[in-house]
């Protein structure tokens, strides 16, 4: 049971994370345009590194289970 409401969570937590840089990618795009390609990139970065921890987080919760 625990597993299972811990897969849930980091499932969760990581795509309001994922949003929530989107969110405000296109906010700064929007606000400054001609920084759009450096913006870009950083968000793929970012969201690169939540789906990583939490990937890792379901994967934590499946082994200690």
């Amino acid at each position: 049971l625990g597993a299972t409401i811990g897969c849930g969570l980091a499932a969760i937590g990581g795509g309001f994370g994922i949003g929530y840089i989107g969110k405000g990618a296109m906010e700064a795009m929007g606000r400054q345009p001609e920084e759009m390609n450096r913006i870009r990139t950083n968000m793929i970065l970012a969201i690169a590194f939540v789906e990583g921890v939490s990937i890792l987080a379901i994967i934590l919760c499946f082994i200690l289970a």
